[in-house]
């Protein structure tokens, strides 16, 4: 637990750091300066890329790859800077905005069009899954996903941070814009809705 501690704080002071730094760049970025623009994007890249991996998961059954949804959100936010206008959020919190969105779309499209990908026949046996727990797998996945649609996005987001990426509360709360305390009391609704609707569908 001593070891934990310290760990999660240091996670927190880069967290924190990461925030004050795209803030600082954020003016210059919106006024036109290319270069404030290029570091923007190589600070929130790893981000962005750590935030669709936890999110999407497998992709073999989407038209598009975890990869594909990170440049589409890179894209999304050079194309956005220059009308960005501070509401009271860091610019950290808009980027997962963004991100949250464009998973959401990557899901939307997977669900109108899946593609499930067939490799050629093996010489051997294969102990890789089967049809049958890649059946079992993607109904589990749509099954979390309707189940976190009961959600509001605020309350998907801080359960994707806090139980999935493994985020504290205070990296949590800097991310989007709040404190540490009310994204407990997001994630303690969010999880008390989640029950409550599997003991009713039960």
């Amino acid at each position: 637990m001593s070891q934990q501690k310290p760990q999660q704080n240091a996670q927190f002071s880069e967290s924190r750091r990461v925030s004050v730094e795209l803030d600082r760049l954020i003016g210059p970025a919106a006024a036109g300066d290319k270069a404030a623009v290029t570091e923007i994007v190589r600070i929130v890249h790893p981000l962005v890329r750590r935030y669709c991996g936890a999110r999407l998961g497998n992709t073999s059954h989407l038209q598009v790859t975890a990869d594909d949804v990170v440049q589409e959100i890179l894209i999304a936010t050079v194309n956005a800077i220059p009308r960005y206008r501070d509401q009271g959020k860091s610019f950290l919190a808009f980027v997962y905005g963004i991100s949250a969105n464009k998973v959401a779309d990557a899901f939307r499209r997977g669900q109108q069009h899946p593609v499930y990908p067939t490799a050629s026949v093996p010489d051997t046996v294969s102990t890789a899954p089967g049809p049958e727990e890649w059946a079992l797998a993607d109904e589990r996945r749509v099954a979390t996903r309707e189940l976190m649609k009961i959600l509001a996005p605020a309350h998907r987001q801080v359960l994707v941070m806090r139980i999935v990426l493994g985020w504290s509360a205070a990296q949590t709360a800097e991310a989007i814009g709040t404190s540490p305390g009310v994204v407990r009391v997001m994630q303690h609704r969010a999880l008390n809705r989640l029950r409550a609707q599997l003991k009713s569908a039960s």
